[in-house]
């Protein structure tokens, strides 16, 4: 799978009708098995580039290739993609509080199924072994850490085993400590499952855990 951005443009319009440029022509490609850090500024459209990769937003011009496809044409199934290709790990992790931590990492299996299969089931066991968090994988969100709700918000990412896994500032809320624990997990699951990664970080230390850095200035990658 590869991830082609040529000349993407995207702009928000204020309640004053205001127009701010965020995008003004990113151009990059993303190759399967990558690890890409995204930085820069706050303002400088981090996140808005994660959610143009992510098919969460449509650029106001230019394209976005998919292995191949041009998902920012009409017609183009955007659900499906995301749900068969692409993982998410959010900054506030958004786990259910009234599920466990397995409960969690299986949802997303559900939005296709009435119920989950025995291979899933195996698989999710892997992932939390893999992960470390079997200690609390019956543990419902209020109970955990922030690095354990980090972990549990990575394999439910992971569980429709996509060639994508996009996260939005995954250490933000932890401390140091934890932040390096999640930065080399996240390593971990570039290098043995080799899903490709895009990583927002405004934390140096955790972009140097990529292959590689986009630094986002000015509305374009310098």
């Amino acid at each position: 799978m590869s991830y082609i951005l040529n000349n993407i443009h995207k702009s928000f319009t204020d309640g004053a009708s205001n127009t701010r440029s965020v995008l003004q022509g990113i151009s990059a490609t993303i190759e399967q098995g990558d690890f890409v850090a995204i930085t820069g500024v706050s303002g400088s459209g981090k996140t808005t580039l994660l959610n143009v990769l992510g098919t969460l937003l449509t650029p106001d011009s230019g394209e976005y290739i998919i292995n191949g496809t041009n998902v920012t044409l009409p017609g183009v199934e955007l659900e499906e993609i995301r749900n068969k290709h692409i993982g998410f790990v959010f900054q506030d992790f958004r786990l259910l509080p009234q599920y466990t931590a397995k409960e969690n990492i299986l949802i997303p299996l559900l939005a296709n199924a009435s119920k989950v299969t025995a291979e899933q089931e195996e698989y999710a066991e892997f992932l939390i072994k893999t992960l470390g968090i079997e200690h609390i994988k019956n543990q419902t969100p209020s109970t955990l850490s922030g690095g354990e709700k980090a972990r549990v918000s990575i394999c439910r990412a992971l569980i429709n085993r996509p060639s994508l896994l996009l996260a939005d500032e995954p250490t933000g809320q932890l401390d140091a400590e934890n932040a390096e624990v999640i930065a080399s997990l996240l390593q971990k699951v570039n290098e043995e499952f080799g899903t490709t990664i895009i990583l927002v970080t405004h934390d140096s230390n955790i972009a140097s855990k990529a292959k590689r850095t986009l630094r986002l200035a000015n509305g374009n990658i310098q």
